[in-house]
């Protein structure tokens, strides 16, 4: 476990206009990185109040990752890492969810991303730099009312894990992280469905700082149980 030096290191935030997006930006920041701001909400990229280039558009659309590595190349020069923190929720029995809401579920949280890695692996190739994609516990623990959602973290995660093998030889390490439960708001915006009785999430300003601890000490693999 190298573990990673973010003083001057380069790094693309996408779902940085979400609240852990945002907190994992700021945390970044904080350690000396240069970002890279990308998400769907440009007036949310611009208040976040950080001296970095800004790309503006939807994981599920291919040509994101276009935009992210000429916005990467143009404004830093390339690029040593890419954290992904975007991605949606739905509720609901599988019987109940549309067709549409199934596909946007995997659309956001699994194709959307394998777009992006494709057009930027080559980009951290060169700086034999890191992915690091925030899945979740339900990829740990699928449950009950959200098995498309459980399904699609759970693929994210799968991803990650055969990347980290494919990408040794490269030097690019990837991180696969699954925070539990968090209170991010994610639960009262879901796509379709009603949130089931939750406990009381996680801090995410604590979360995203060891998130960022983990990419520092090169913790490669970060389960729930790992944010204590």
């Amino acid at each position: 476990m190298a573990g990673r030096e973010l003083e001057g290191a380069r790094v693309a935030v996408v779902g940085a206009s979400g609240v852990l997006g945002s907190l994992l930006a700021r945390e970044l920041a904080g350690r000396g990185a240069r970002l890279l701001l990308v998400g769907r909400d440009r007036e949310r990229l611009e208040g976040l109040g950080l001296d970095a280039p800004v790309v503006v558009g939807d994981l599920g659309d291919a040509s994101l990752g276009d935009a992210v590595v000429e916005g990467a190349r143009e404004g830093l020069g390339g690029l040593d890492g890419l954290v992904n923190a975007a991605g949606i929720v739905a509720f609901g029995p599988l019987a109940d969810t549309p067709d549409e809401v199934v596909e946007e579920l995997f659309l956001t949280n699994v194709v959307g991303p394998v777009f992006l890695l494709r057009r930027v692996l080559p980009l951290l190739t060169e700086s034999r730099g890191f992915v690091l994609q925030v899945s979740a516990v339900v990829a740990e623990r699928a449950l009950p009312g959200m098995a498309a959602y459980s399904a699609s973290k759970a693929a994210l995660s799968a991803v990650g894990t055969a990347l980290r093998t494919e990408l040794r030889r490269a030097g690019v390490e990837v991180y696969d992280v699954r925070p539990p439960h968090t209170e991010t708001g994610l639960a009262t915006r879901p796509l379709a469905g009603s949130a089931p009785d939750l406990p009381v999430g996680k801090d995410p300003a604590e979360v995203a700082r060891r998130v960022v601890d983990a990419l520092v000490a090169g913790e490669t693999d970060l389960a729930a149980s790992a944010f204590g």
